[in-house]
């Protein structure tokens, strides 16, 4: 399956003045703000890429240039992408031992409490700092069985057809939209993952995002193809510290599900709230293939994330499972989008958001059915639930059907905590801020019995130090 290409390009010599002058003397890279041809070559030229990979991130850049910012969600105005720093390499090579990473990043990792889950309930870990993956392993048995979860950077080299045929090419093309053209032309690490045919990973494998530098993007990358008759749980977390100034996150998630084969794909994010995230998420569906979504989206700004399913194959399905929280300064747009491509297809959408201290949270969704696509089936569940009345809850759903021979549901509620909830809990001994998070773990419960037990836990507890104003 190892396909290692060779490139005959000379070992790239960095130009000093693409660098913040305070890094020039370390091994740390840290890239000056903006972005542009000499930036997007660099950071090609820095990971020894292929020919084919540097002129797709050329052509992204052209594109993204001549296109302007969505006008059509939450905005944007305020994200000067000028200011962005598009690359940023630790003072770390990647390892498959903690032991060899610097202190301060192994530090950060250990209070995440990546370590410890490996030991306890993954089959494989990754872990990327900044714009550099620095630690991946997997355990022997699944690499026996052919199970490839690897650095998307070696992945281009090492399985160069297996990713080019699938690196944004029909899944998600890099014309797609504005940040998706800026993705392919500056992205850097992130997940690659095949799973044979017929093999099933009992544990799940887990990627760790963490982005630290001030005023950075971080443009990970995960391509994961679960081939006929195979499953696979992925987990993806994402957080970041505070800063002042603005950071984006502009990720992109491809996946490619064969028929019969079963993916879940699971993430909690957690950014900060200066952090603008435009994230990607898509899976093409073939025949009798099943595609789950479980989504948490808990911090950043301004959040622009729908994940999609192209249902492609006949009685292909896809469920959709996803809680946003929105606090002070804060607006999460979310949803889920699915494409009816084939006769007998099913989806399940089932969405929860919460407002808090003028939060404003809207699920934008789109359900399509295509002409071919008879006897198919949506539902879709909305839920809104408001701690006050300064905040916001909105539902955009769009459904449009080709054919007559569907049935579609959609079902939208929004509610607030009362003083009638409260007067009725507290009257039976709880105090009022233990009153108000059991009626939002009750609220969120769908959600977190989608997730492992740890995953669950984390997310409450999450819910909860946000509604304490922690």
């Amino acid at each position: 399956m190892k396909q290692t290409q060779k490139t005959n390009k000379p070992k790239v010599s960095v130009s000093r003045a693409l660098y913040d002058k305070k890094d020039i003397d370390r091994s740390k890279f840290t890239a000056l703000p903006g972005i542009n041809k000499e930036i997007v070559t660099l950071i090609s030229e820095t990971k020894n890429e292929p020919d084919w990979m540097l002129s797709k991130r050329l052509k992204a850049l052209e594109l993204f240039q001549n296109t302007p910012l969505p006008n059509w969600g939450p905005d944007l105005t305020k994200l000067d992408l000028n200011k962005i720093v598009y690359y940023v390499e630790p003072n770390a090579k990647e390892t498959t031992d903690w032991k060899d990473l610097p202190d301060e990043i192994r530090k950060t990792f250990d209070r995440l409490g990546i370590p410890e889950a490996e030991k306890q309930a993954l089959s494989g870990v990754g872990a990327q700092y900044d714009s550099t993956v620095v630690y991946h392993n997997i355990q022997d048995a699944l690499k026996k069985q052919g199970v490839i979860f690897e650095n998307m950077d070696i992945a281009v080299k090492e399985y160069p057809e297996l990713v080019q045929k699938y690196f944004m090419t029909n899944c998600i093309p890099i014309h797609d939209h504005k940040f998706i053209m800026l993705h392919a032309a500056v992205w850097s690490g992130g997940t690659f993952i095949y799973i044979p045919k017929g093999i099933h990973v009992d544990l799940p494998l887990q990627a760790y995002f963490r982005m630290n530098a001030q005023k950075g993007g971080q443009f990970e990358h995960t391509l994961i193809i679960v081939d006929e008759g195979a499953s696979l749980h992925y987990i993806e977390g994402c957080s970041s510290p505070r800063y002042q100034q603005n950071s984006l996150h502009a990720g992109c998630v491809e996946i490619h599900v064969a028929k019969n084969a079963k993916m879940r794909y699971t993430s909690i994010e957690n950014w900060s709230k200066n952090v603008y995230n435009l994230n990607t998420k898509r899976a093409i569906v073939q025949e009798d293939a099943t595609m789950i979504w479980v989504n948490g989206n808990m911090g950043s700004t301004k959040t622009m994330l729908y994940p999609c399913s192209v249902l492609v194959g006949q009685r292909a399905r896809t469920e959709s499972i996803g809680i946003a929280y929105a606090g002070s300064g804060q607006e999460q747009d979310t949803g889920t989008k699915v494409i009816h491509a084939a006769p007998y297809t099913s989806s399940y959408i089932k969405s929860k958001s919460i407002s808090k201290d003028g939060g404003i949270s809207t699920y934008r969704g789109l359900v399509r059915i295509n002409s071919n696509a008879h006897g198919s089936i949506s539902k879709v569940e909305c839920d809104g639930l408001m701690m006050d009345n300064l905040s916001t809850s909105t539902t955009i759903p769009a459904i449009k059907t080709l054919t007559s021979q569907t049935e579609i549901s959609h079902e939208a509620t929004v509610g607030r905590i009362t003083p009638e909830h409260l007067f009725y809990l507290t009257s039976r001994g709880l105090s009022e801020q233990e009153a108000t998070k059991m009626i939002v773990s009750g609220f969120i419960e769908p959600i977190t019995k989608a997730l492992p037990l740890e995953y669950a836990i984390e997310l409450n507890k999450l819910i909860e130090l946000e509604i304490e104003g922690i």
